[in-house]
């Protein structure tokens, strides 16, 4: 079975095949995912100052057997998903170029333009199949968390726009202030931005200006819409009045903020980091869920409605110890889809079916 583990580069071994890009400022590739280690390429991450990477190691497994009846119901009962927002590959290259040339040239004379132009590229994945949903494993645009994280965000957040019935500019704003609603973080010193444990209470303060940071950032740039810049500085804010920078509350938040911060905490809390395991799509959904008193219900009932977590077609394994693969997205119920066991051939409906009430996908 093959793992993705963190290594720090210390620890690092010739023959280890390296599972992400190593991309300089400039945003080239200076190793491909992919790449098996030798001393050279372990003594360039030295000097790059680069404190760990992941690897991937272990053997494939071997492909479970499908039961005829399996494979018999798994036709009958597909059912294919709401529209997801897709992006081809170009247009990905697109995106996770214009991203990093953003984050490292916030000075830039075209910032404004380059962040329109992704903005664009996000909103025709979004109009042109008329996307309703997002499956966000299909959004990764480059092996750089903060790029990545970044475009999550910002597509995940003009999906739940357009599910809470904003216009289109309000949807491309959104986008905007999702893709840049952690630009504050380029003027974070690295020994804190890039560090790999957990911060101590002064980091931690530190790191907490980035909101502060990029409205400042946005407000001396032309042509940057204020709404889009209050985004950025309150997407960390809670409807209970426990967030920051500003500690505000309630109707005190602009609505940009609040529907970014649902997609930002669930893209933060499914991402793997070199100081924390990801969390299952399950485990992180239900924490969404139990966060009523900081996030607005509004828009988490709009997220909850946008993203698949389990896209028909993906296997799953069951509570009951069966693999399974999914045949249908209940509406309403986004942890409980309709699946059929491969070796069984049994469809669990584990919305609508009570003798399913026990088993949850895990």
């Amino acid at each position: 079975m093959k793992r993705r583990r963190f290594v720090r580069v210390s620890s690092l071994k010739e023959g280890m095949c390296i599972d992400q890009a190593i991309i300089d400022k400039m945003g080239r590739k200076l190793i491909v995912r992919g790449t098996e280690l030798n001393a050279y390429l372990i003594e360039g991450l030295q000097k790059l100052n680069i404190t760990g990477v992941y690897i991937v190691e272990g053997e494939d497994e071997p492909e479970e057997k499908v039961s005829p009846k399996a494979k018999a119901n798994i036709s009958r009962y597909s059912v294919p998903d709401r529209a997801k927002v897709q992006l081809s590959e170009s247009v990905k290259k697109r995106v996770s170029e214009g991203i990093q040339y953003l984050y490292n040239d916030t000075e830039s004379d075209d910032f404004v333009q380059t962040t329109n132009g992704i903005a664009d590229d996000l909103m025709r994945a979004i109009t042109e199949n008329d996307a309703v949903a997002v499956d966000i494993e299909a959004l990764k645009v480059c092996d750089e968390y903060t790029f990545t994280h970044c475009v999550d965000v910002a597509t995940m957040s003009m999906v739940i726009a357009k599910r809470y019935g904003l216009s289109d500019r309000q949807i491309h704003e959104i986008g905007i202030a999702g893709l840049l609603h952690d630009v504050g973080k380029s003027k974070i010193p690295n020994e804190v931005l890039n560090k790999a444990g957990k911060l101590n209470d002064e980091e931690f303060s530190i790191m907490r200006e980035h909101a502060r940071l990029g409205y400042n950032l946005l407000m001396e740039k032309k042509d940057v819409p204020e709404e889009i810049a209050l985004g950025v500085l309150q997407h960390h804010e809670k409807i209970n009045g426990m967030g920051y920078p500003l500690g505000l509350a309630g109707d005190e938040i602009t609505l940009y903020a609040k529907i970014i911060s649902v997609a930002d905490i669930y893209d933060a809390l499914v991402t793997e980091r070199p100081y924390k395991k990801p969390m299952s799509k399950r485990d992180a959904v239900e924490m969404i869920m139990a966060l009523t008193n900081e996030l607005d219900i509004t828009a988490l009932k709009s997220f909850l409605d946008s993203v698949i977590l389990y896209p028909v077609g993906c296997e799953v394994k069951l509570s009951n110890g069966e693999n399974a693969q999914v045949v249908e997205n209940n509406d309403g119920y986004i942890l409980r889809p309709k699946v059929v066991g491969l070796s069984s051939g049994r469809l669990y409906d584990l919305a609508g079916d009570l003798t399913c009430a026990s088993i949850v996908i895990e």
